[in-house]
């Protein structure tokens, strides 16, 4: 299965997390505008992103017929729900100028938790599920 696609989307999620970190260091309330427009972007790409994973990765990797690969997919699948949900109630909660000029350190706190926790799940995902992907025999995956 080629996964550069999905190694793209992570390249272009981080860009987005960095761009929404260089607008916030800049004064939340002062960007509120800018930072509401690139939550609603980059939740954009997030929700691409989740899709295109429920729809051909996971579905691949259960098929896949490797056990240690079908463990680690539903452990990846399983939890990205936590991470997901936590992402949309973060990016619906602050994709306005009014509540970031409002609450600018909540939405400082809440963007470090939930953004870190996304991060690293796309850091886990490059270092661990992907190579396994990439390790198998292209026969063997259904892409």
């Amino acid at each position: 299965m080629n996964i550069d696609k999905f190694k793209q989307q992570h390249l272009d999620i981080l860009a987005a997390i960095d761009a929404l970190r260089t607008l916030a260091r800049a004064g939340v309330a002062g960007q509120a505008p800018a930072i509401a427009a690139q939550i609603v972007a980059m939740s954009g790409l997030i929700k691409l992103h989740l899709a295109v994973e429920q729809r051909y990765l996971y579905p691949a990797v259960q098929g896949s017929g490797m056990a240690s690969l079908v463990r680690m997919g539903h452990r990846y699948e399983t939890e990205m729900d936590g991470i997901a949900g936590a992402y949309l109630a973060f990016a619906s909660r602050w994709n306005t100028a009014l509540r970031l000029e409002a609450e600018p350190e909540q939405f400082r706190s809440e963007a470090n938790t939930v953004l870190h926790a996304l991060y690293q799940r796309m850091r886990r995902e490059d270092h661990e599920l992907y190579p396994a992907i990439e390790a198998m025999a292209p026969a063997r995956m259904a892409a």
